[in-house]
Parts: C-alpha cells; sequence; structure tokens
C-alpha cells in the first residue's frame, strides 16, 4: 500500500498517513515510560451527568492552524476534552489550575463554579477561563491578568501576519476594557468583539445605557494603528416587522415589531467581508454601514453560538440545541434540527442499526471540519455510553425537508405522477478546471513501504523500522532542499539516488533472489515527489495568486424545453431567451476582475460559462512566501438554486448551485529563489573564455577566480604579478585567437614564456566580468526558469575563511556597494546606470553586464596574505532582494549566499616587496655560490694544516710521557715517530696536488 504524505497544515489529521509528533509538549514520559498530560490528569470515566446538565457549547481554535482542540463546559468539573484528531479519539483531562477565586469589591463573585469556560486553542497555547480567571498553559499553567475580572474571552479564527490574536473582556472595576491594547468607555459595556487581523481593527458590540435608562447597542471600530475609535452603526432597540419577506433592508424607515432586539456576538468572515450580528436576529453587512435584516430566523430563539465552515455556509446553535443553516451570498435561513428532514434521516437510521445513533443523546458541541458540519454527540445507551463524533449531512435534510407538489400529466391514454422540480437545472457540471494541486498549493511525495521478500508478504518490525526511516529521510530532504544554491535537477530526492541509481539492477537482483539485507527492497525511482497529480474533480479548496495571475473554469448548465424560447427580432431575426442565470461575484472587486463568457448550446438545451478571474495588480505590496496574503474570494450561483438544487451520488447528497473559493492575494508558498551556480559557471566560461575552480574543490561551493591573464588583440599580454614571479605561465590561463588577423602580427603564445624574459606588466590586470544568474523555483508545480526581474545585489558580509565570515554593518555595506562611496572601499562596480531613487545602489537585472570586482584599498578583501602555496581566498556574503524594486511579483525575493572567490591580487606595495625579497634572496644566494666556489679550496688546505698540527702536538706529547715512563723504548717510539711524519708528508703532498688539479 502507497501512502501519499502530504506536506501542509490543515485542522484536521486528514488521511490515515498521517504522522503525530508531541510538538507542544502537552505529553511527557515518567520514570516507567508512561505518557501523562503535563495540562493535568487523565480521567478515564464519563460521566452522564457531565453533559446531561450542560448545554453545546462552541468550539474554538485558530482555523488550519491548532494542532490539538479543547472544549469545556462541563458543569462544576474542571475538565476539558481534549483531541488532536478531531475528535475520532479524545482525552477527559482534568487541568491542575489552582481554582481560587476570593471576591472583592472591584471583581464581585455573582456566582463560583469549576466549570471550565470559554476555551480556546491556538497553534502555541492553550487559553481557558474558569469564573473571572483566566489561564494560558506553556508547559504549565499561568494565570494572566490577574487583576482584571475577565467575564468573557473572544476568539480570532483567522490569523495574520504570522500572529494570532485572543481577545478579553473584562468586567467589575474595570467594565468596558478590551485587552489587546486597552480601550476606555464611559457608563458602558463591551460584550462582544472580533479582531480583523488584516485591516488591524477591532469591531466591537457595546452596550450603553442611553438617558432613559435603555439599553443601546452600538457597532463600533477601533483602529490599532491610528487609536480611531468610531461609532459605525447603532443597533434598532426592537426586530424589525417583515413577515412574508425573506430579507430586510434596514434605513430607519422599516415597521418594527414590540420584540427586542438582544444582540449576543458578532462574527466577521475574512474572505467575503461580510459581518454579522447575531443575537434573537441574524444581520448581515457587506460595509459594515447598511445592514440586512434576515427574515427566516424566528424572534423567539436565540442564537447562543455559530460556526462557519469559510467555504460559503454556516451554522447557527441556539439556546435550546437548535441548528440553523445558512448559506452566504443568499438570505435563506434553514432550520435542520429539530425539522422535518432530520425525523426523517433520524428513524433512517435507526432503522439501519446505526451505532453513531440513540434515542436519548446530547448535544455537545457543532463544528465545520474540511467544509463538512459535525456534531459532538453524548450518546446515552444503557451500558454503552460514549461520546461519538458523527457528520450532519444537511444537503440530505434540506433535500427531505421538500415539499414537492405532485402533478398528473397526461401521456398517451393514461397520466403519470410527476414531482415538480424547483431547481432551475437539471444537470450541473464544472470542466476546464485549473490544476488543482497547483492552485492550492500542495506539495506531495510518493513514498510507499519497501516489498518484502517473504513469501508471506507480511511486514515485520525489521521492515516497518525501514520503512520509518525512509519515511524520516524524506522529509529531511524536504526540509534541507531550501538551500541557496541550485541543485542541476530541481527535485529533493535527486539527491537521495544520485550515486546509487547505476546499482538499482543489482539491488533488483538480490532482492530477486532472497539475498536482499533485511529482506526488503526499496524501488528508487517509486520515491518520487508529484507534480501533476489527476485528481482535479473539482475546484481547489482555496486559490493563491502572484502578480496578475488568473485562473479559469467553465460551468455546464442544461435545463428542460421550456428553458430556451426564440423569440422574432427585427433587427436579428430571432434571439434566445433564457431563464438560467449565473452571477459571479468577488469580495474585494479592486482586487480581482471577474470575466464571465455564455455560448448557448441550443441543440443540447444548455448553456456554457466560462468563468475567469484575475488578479488586478494594485491590492498588495510584496511580501514573503507564502505570508501576509490578502484574504478574499469568489462566489459562483446559480440564480433561483439555493437550497433547491441536489445532486445525489454514491458518496452521499450535496448541493448544487453554489460555489464559494476563498483566495489568497500575494506571494504564494513553496516559490523561492535560489543562486544558479550551473548556468552562471557555464556563462563565465562563456563570456572570459575559461573556468578555473579552487586547489581544492568543493562540489557545494565551487570557487569563481577573481582575475584571470587574458590575452587582448594588439595588446601585451595581462598576466597577475605572483604568477609573473614565482613560476611559469600555464598554457591554460592564456587565451590566443586561432589565427592572426591579416594586419597585424602573430601574438607569442603562453607557452612560448618562462621566467627568464618574462617581465612584470605595468598596467593593472584584466578584471573577470562575473554575471549572476538566479532561478525562480516552484517547489509545487516543479518549475523552475530564470529570474527575470531586478534585484539589489550588496555585499552584507565576508571573512578569509568559511568560519571567519561576519555580518557588515549599515555603514560598512553602504562602503563597500553603493556608487557613491569615496572612502575607496568598494569591493565591486558594474556598469549599469539604473540605480535607487537616492542614488546609493546599484539595480541589477538579468540584462546587466555583470559586476567587477575592486576589492579597493580599504575594502577587507584588499591585499589577501596567501596562507599556504594556494592563492589568496576570500569569502563573500552577498544578499539579492527584490524588494521595492521589482514590479513583476508580489513575492519579497532574499537570497543571502556565500560566493568562494580565489586567486585575489596583492596590492602594489606588497607585490614590490615580494619582487625585492625575491631579488635579494636570487642574488645572495648567488654570490653565496661564488664566494663558496673561490674560498673552498683555501678552506680545505687550512683545515688539513690545522688537523696536521693537532696530530703532531698530540704525537710529540704522547712521545715524551713515553719516553719518560721507558727510556728502553724511546728508541723505537723515535724511530716509528719519524716513519709517521714521512708518511704524513707524503699524504700532504697528495692532497695538494688533488687540490691544484
Amino acid at each position: 500500500m502507497s501512502c501519499e504524505v502530504p506536506l501542509r497544515r490543515r485542522s484536521s489529521p486528514g488521511p490515515a498517513c498521517r504522522f503525530y509528533m508531541n510538538m507542544n509538549g502537552f505529553l511527557k514520559r515518567d520514570e516507567s515510560g508512561k505518557l501523562l498530560f503535563t495540562m493535568g490528569y487523565e480521567t478515564f470515566i464519563l460521566k452522564t451527568a457531565h453533559f446531561k446538565r450542560s448545554k453545546s457549547r462552541p468550539l474554538w481554535y485558530t482555523i488550519n492552524h491548532s494542532p490539538v482542540f479543547i472544549l469545556g463546559g462541563i458543569e462544576d468539573e474542571k475538565t476539558i476534552l481534549l483531541s488532536d484528531t478531531s475528535f475520532q479519539d479524545y482525552s477527559l483531562v482534568e487541568l491542575s489550575i489552582d481554582s481560587c477565586w476570593v471576591g472583592s469589591y472591584y471583581c464581585p463573585m455573582l456566582e463560583f463554579s469549576a466549570t471550565i469556560h470559554d476555551a480556546i486553542s491556538t497553534e502555541s497555547t492553550l487559553f481557558i477561563r474558569q469564573n473571572q480567571l483566566v489561564y494560558y498553559f506553556t508547559g504549565s499553567w499561568v494565570r494572566v491578568l490577574a487583576s482584571e475580572c475577565i467575564k468573557r474571552l473572544c476568539p480570532v479564527f483567522i490569523h495574520g501576519n504570522g500572529s494570532e490574536y485572543i481577545l478579553a473582556l473584562t468586567t467589575g472595576k474595570h467594565e468596558g476594557y478590551i485587552h489587546i491594547g486597552t480601550i476606555t468607555g464611559t457608563n458602558c459595556s463591551i460584550n462582544w468583539a472580533t479582531y480583523i487581523t488584516d485591516e488591524k481593527i477591532l469591531l466591537l458590540l457595546v452596550q450603553v445605557l442611553s438617558w432613559d435608562s435603555a439599553l443601546v447597542y452600538n457597532l463600533v471600530s477601533f483602529n490599532l494603528e491610528t487609536q480611531n475609535l468610531e461609532v459605525l452603526y447603532v443597533l434598532p432597540l426592537f426586530i424589525p416587522e417583515a413577515q412574508g419577506l425573506d430579507f430586510l433592508v434596514l434605513d430607519g424607515t422599516e415597521p418594527y415589531t414590540t420584540t427586542s432586539m438582544v444582540p449576543k456576538g458578532l462574527f466577521f468572515n475574512t474572505f467575503n467581508n461580510m459581518l454579522y450580528i447575531w443575537g434573537n436576529f441574524i444581520l448581515q453587512s457587506y460595509n459594515r454601514i447598511h445592514f440586512i435584516y434576515l427574515a427566516d430566523f424566528p424572534k423567539e430563539s436565540t442564537i447562543k453560538y455559530m460556526v462557519n465552515s469559510y467555504q460559503g455556509d454556516m451554522a447557527f446553535v441556539t439556546e435550546k440545541d437548535e441548528i440553523w443553516y445558512f448559506l452566504e451570498g443568499g438570505y435563506d435561513v434553514y432550520q435542520i434540527i429539530p425539522s422535518k428532514g432530520w425525523s426523517i434521516y433520524f428513524n433512517l437510521q435507526k432503522m439501519h442499526q446505526s451505532s453513531l445513533f440513540a434515542e436519548q443523546e446530547f448535544l455537545v458541541s457543532v463544528f465545520y471540519e474540511d467544509g463538512q458540519l459535525y456534531q459532538l454527540i453524548y450518546l446515552l445507551e444503557s451500558g454503552n455510553e460514549r461520546l461519538v463524533k458523527r457528520v450532519l449531512p444537511v444537503a440530505q435534510l434540506l433535500l427531505y425537508n421538500q415539499n414537492n407538489p405532485v402533478t398528473l400529466q397526461k401521456h398517451g391514454s393514461y397520466r403519470m405522477p410527476f414531482f415538480t422540480n424547483f431547481c432551475p437545472f437539471k444537470v450541473m457540471r464544472l470542466r476546464d478546471l485549473p490544476k488543482k494541486q497547483h492552485f492550492a498549493r500542495q506539495e506531495l511525495y510518493h513514498a510507499p513501504p519497501p516489498l518484502v521478500s517473504e513469501s508471506l508478504g507480511f511486514h515485520n518490525n525489521k521492515t516497518l523500522a525501514v520503512y520509518q526511516g525512509l519515511v524520516y529521510y524524506l522529509l529531511w530532504l524536504h526540509s534541507n532542499y531550501d538551500k541557496p544554491y541550485a541543485d542541476p535537477v530541481h527535485d529533493p530526492t535527486w539527491r537521495w539516488w544520485e550515486q546509487k541509481t547505476q546499482y538499482k539492477d543489482y539491488y533488483f537482483y538480490l532482492s530477486s533472489n532472497w539475498l536482499a539485507a533485511e529482506g526488503v527492497y526499496i524501488d528508487m525511482s517509486s520515491y518520487q515527489k508529484l507534480y501533476n497529480i489527476s485528481n482535479d474533480y473539482g475546484l481547489p479548496e482555496t486559490v493563491f495568486l502572484d502578480k496578475g495571475n488568473a485562473f479559469s473554469f467553465t460551468i455546464f448548465l442544461s435545463s428542460d424545453d421550456d428553458t430556451f424560447k426564440l423569440n422574432s427580432n427585427p433587427v436579428t431575426g430571432y434571439q434566445v431567451e433564457k431563464k438560467l442565470a449565473v452571477a459571479v461575484a468577488v469580495a474585494d472587486p479592486d482586487c480581482l476582475k471577474a470575466s464571465v463568457k455564455q455560448e448557448v448550446l441550443l441543440n443540447r438545451k444548455a448553456v456554457l460559462y466560462r468563468i475567469t478571474i484575475k488578479d488586478r495588480k494594485v491590492c498588495y505590496d510584496q511580501g514573503l512566501s507564502g505570508h501576509n496574503l490578502k484574504k478574499t474570494s469568489m462566489m459562483v450561483k446559480v440564480l433561483g438554486s439555493s437550497g433547491k438544487c441536489f445532486q445525489t451520488s454514491y458518496s452521499g447528497t450535496s448541493m448544487q448551485g453554489h460555489l464559494m473559493v476563498p483566495v489568497l492575494i500575494g506571494c504564494p508558498p513553496g516559490k523561492r529563489l535560489a543562486f544558479d551556480v550551473t548556468y552562471t559557471i557555464l556563462h563565465s566560461r562563456e563570456l572570459n573564455k575559461h573556468y578555473f575552480d579552487c586547489g581544492r574543490t568543493n562540489p557545494e561551493m565551487p570557487c569563481f577566480l577573481f582575475r584571470d591573464c587574458v590575452f587582448h588583440p594588439f595588446s601585451r599580454v595581462h598576466c597577475p604579478p605572483v604568477l609573473a614571479i614565482l613560476s611559469p605561465l600555464p598554457s591554460s590561463l592564456c587565451v590566443q585567437p586561432s589565427a592572426p588577423t591579416p594586419s597585424s602580427p602573430p601574438l607569442p603564445s603562453c607557452s612560448s614564456l618562462d621566467k627568464a624574459n618574462f617581465f612584470l606588466p605595468s598596467s593593472p590586470s584584466h578584471p573577470t566580468v562575473f554575471q549572476p544568474f538566479f532561478l525562480i523555483q516552484d517547489m509545487v508545480t516543479g518549475d523552475s526558469g530564470s529570474f527575470l526581474g531586478s534585484y539589489l545585489l550588496k555585499v552584507v558580509g565576508g571573512g578569509h575563511t568559511i568560519d571567519t565570515i561576519r555580518d557588515y554593518t549599515e555603514e560598512e555595506i553602504y562602503h563597500y556597494n553603493s556608487p557613491l562611496d569615496k572612502t575607496n572601499s568598494l569591493i565591486w562596480k558594474t556598469k549599469v546606470e539604473r540605480t535607487t531613487l537616492d542614488k546609493k545602489f546599484y539595480i541589477m537585472s538579468y540584462q546587466s553586464p555583470g559586476i567587477e570586482w575592486l576589492c579597493l584599498e580599504n575594502s577587507p578583501c584588499h591585499d589577501i596574505t596567501p596562507q599556504n602555496i594556494f592563492a589568496p581566498e576570500f569569502f563573500l556574503k552577498l544578499l539579492v532582494s527584490n524588494r521595492g524594486v521589482d514590479t513583476s511579483t508580489y513575492c519579497d525575493y532574499q537570497l543571502i549566499f556565500v560566493l568562494h572567490m580565489h586567486g585575489l591580487p596583492l596590492s602594489g606595495k606588497r607585490s614590490l616587496f615580494i619582487v625585492i625579497v625575491s631579488i635579494s634572496l636570487l642574488v645572495g644566494l648567488v654570490v653565496f655560490y661564488i664566494l663558496f666556489l673561490l674560498l673552498w679550496p683555501h678552506i680545505v688546505r687550512a683545515w688539513i694544516s690545522l688537523r696536521w698540527k693537532i696530530n703532531n702536538i698530540m704525537a710529540s706529547e704522547s712521545y715524551y710521557t713515553y719516553a719518560t715512563s721507558n727510556p728502553a723504548f724511546s728508541f723505537q717510539s723515535h724511530s716509528g715517530s719519524e716513519q709517521s711524519y714521512k708518511e704524513g708528508s707524503k699524504e700532504e703532498t697528495i692532497v695538494k696536488k688533488e687540490v691544484v688539479a
């Protein structure tokens, strides 16, 4: 079985092959290895009393970021439900908090309870409220806002600018304060708050006591940047009269009932800019100033909380645990529990003996997961009480709720009953869909388990360990692929099998003959990244658009005979009258442009609508890949289809006629800038007619030569001074035209030059032109193309070795890179004339003529002393950024890479010093050699004479000593001495003759 592992965050665990890790520290192991919760103590017994007295409560978390879900609201228990699988399984945890609260004059304690209220989970921590105390979890529970009385925590469902937010509303002494920045009012109370992260605006539901002691509710906006407080809307005191209407636009002239309007909360959908105020009514607004009253919701019910799928639909839960459904973009509100459709569906499930239904059950919570509405239900059955999660099939319930009248139509000699279909179309299909993987920015890998050599084919602990290691290494390759130097092959798995593909047949031979290690076989070609998966059967869940990008699709609608009629027209002859109509709406028309082209297929009784959504290039500046994206959406609706069109298939019943796709404008995730070292080297070889790597090569970081010896027509040879003095000029370092021109004499070849007749050139050596190239690599689509935009190139650091690189200060960066520098510190220059507005830095592009290395006197790379026999080296830390200079993309690309240069020239003083020292050493050696040849014979004669005299002295002393002690032997000694003297004289004469010769 193969498993495609999507490397992306989701609000739910997803497929069964997903891996879980204890990233947030909610678990720990004791000495015996048992897993324990760090936030409290796990309770294994669920009691009926936990849910029988408790009403349903909202599930609050940061959408697509929270790794766990928590749910409080269990009466008189400081316990929560904790799940990291969207309540596929769960744990009941009793929290280790102090639960200590003493009422005071400033913070009166109305009622003490151990119940955990307002439980909110974010990506980084957990928040809970117990009584009027607020705690957050950071490995242990920490009390926050200790001097405040908190009456409510309000969630912020959408993260913004890489941060998550939570709002705390106070009561008591500081009634009217909100904590996310402090906002103060007089004689008021803040009942609810919501935060718009993209705009940095707080929307507040403020309760004010008027002069006649009536409660007045205001919608107030507070800008956190400008500190501007503005009253946007004053809610009516009473619910409007809208009997017989679906909705009512509130303009102040409408009649009202005698039922007071009691708002309970706010909700703002960042994707479609829709604001909802809910309580015993529902108000919606597109601009936060003008509101529409949804008349289908009864004023006798009061909404307790609401949930949104962010895909075009939402659900409301009332104080009586009724569930109402609303499709955004319309005005119809449907009650689904209790309802006729729910009664039919519930009884059908009981007939099928479903384990997810019971005669007595309690609603715990309602939430959306991957666009599907779910219930968390506690089933009360004798001996089998349990908490379950089940799907709430909204489309099927609405289908059961329909009252389709039956009509009798005559067919021949008899009549047949027909159910009236309220849907305006018969068939609706989507065609020419965009590639879901590409627009949703999903990175997928194919990682099948290894093949087992055993006859049964079952895996054991060893083979599973091998597979776990393979997946872990694949994830490591994925995370490690984001590096400054681009690989020759744009695929993270390329380096995995780069050196082993040649042995692929050998490994297959071993496995086929039962000789493979550990009894497994790994197919190298099966571990790969998937760039074009073919499951584009629907629109992407989310669409990412870069600057000027667009996506399109086609809607096919067919209907009955009476949909199209031919009417005579005196001008055009005939025209088609069609009843099918499609509306396309974008949440931000200043940012997105929608265009629709229709094509009528009269012979098929169908209409094609070609819909294109394009970015207008005005709503976003520049940002990092996948960060700070502009949230918006597009919606397509077939008029008259809301709640009336359904499609039933083997996978269930779904609604048709309404499409809503979130659109994120900005730099899509998975795009990066990389240094194209391969093409840079090829271009350098073509431009400079050669390329030389370092003596000690590094495949991960090739070297670039600072200066070269280059032949120019009609000029003499220019070579580096060090090479000219210390060694013959290698022929490979020079380039000469293949044939001399007729008007010029042939130039000497480098091989004909030797150190005897080589001279030091008086002009500076010719600099090599370095022209870097960069790639835009798309990690999702697999595209890798040249970066054609503009960019700034700066040297921001450097060092003699890779370990001694230091970052330069802002002042140093200016001196080393700016064309305005007057301190003789430039490291490089270029012939590009385009600069920034302040003239401080060059603006480069792929068409730039390249750069020339200078390393002037006051630069850090000037006059580098060689540390060994190799040429001087220096490591430059370069910054490439298109921020503020490139208008072709929303992406703020920033690349920092290290460039290894070698062959740096020495300064004139040091070169002269080396010449003088070299000549002095050479002359000294020659003089010493001549002197040695002249003085050596005299030294030899003096040495022989000295040695003979020493021998005579020693012999004389020995003779006198012996003569005194033994006179009889003196004559023999005298004869021996005389003979020795003769022999010594003879030897001296022979040595002198040899010296003369």
